[in-house]
């Protein structure tokens, strides 16, 4: 009878906790890309054909002409679009700083990964936003952190000779 009333408690409680969320809604978008694909997304679609070694490839900044409203502007996850940015996100697009995240006892993590965050930079080497790369793990190009460091940052420093400007990444794509 117990166990009844233990596995009764724990469904009401899921139960619950499920109608918050659905009454809560998706995560609130901050803004919407244009109809036609964008440069960017050309090049994350590129990037993640090109590197099977990747899971992931995103773009985050603040869309031009807006200020402040740092989002997801392009990537591997069309939904995830216009979601707005984790504040670690603003630290590396405010700050130019790198985050190194080897995901090491992630349990809610469906794939294992390495994550790398590196600054996005424009041809004349301006740090202009946020390039995040989920790797598969164990992964054919890295196996340490620094390993993990360079690849992102070689793949980074390729890609820079390609965005003429930050606006460049929001035209349309040709």
């Amino acid at each position: 009878m117990k166990l009844v009333r233990s596995l009764l408690a724990t469904a009401l409680c899921l139960a619950y906790a499920s109608a918050v969320w659905a009454a809560e809604g998706p995560k609130k978008k901050n803004w919407t890309a244009p109809a036609e694909k964008i440069r960017a997304q050309v090049l994350a679609d590129e990037i993640v054909s090109q590197h099977p070694e990747l899971i992931s490839v995103t773009f985050h900044g603040v869309p031009p002409g807006l200020e402040k409203v740092y989002t997801m502007f392009a990537g591997s996850f069309p939904d995830r679009i216009g979601n707005p940015d984790d504040p670690d996100d603003v630290d590396i697009i405010t700050k130019g700083i790198t985050i190194v995240d080897p995901r090491w006892h992630r349990v809610n993590d469906a794939v294992k990964k390495f994550v790398m965050m590196v600054p996005l930079r424009d041809a004349a080497g301006e740090n202009v936003g946020l390039l995040v790369l989920a790797y598969k793990t164990p992964s054919s190009v890295a196996k340490s952190e620094t390993e993990f460091f360079v690849a992102a940052s070689a793949l980074r420093d390729d890609l820079k000779q390609r965005i003429p400007s930050y606006s460049d990444l929001f035209k349309p794509a040709r």
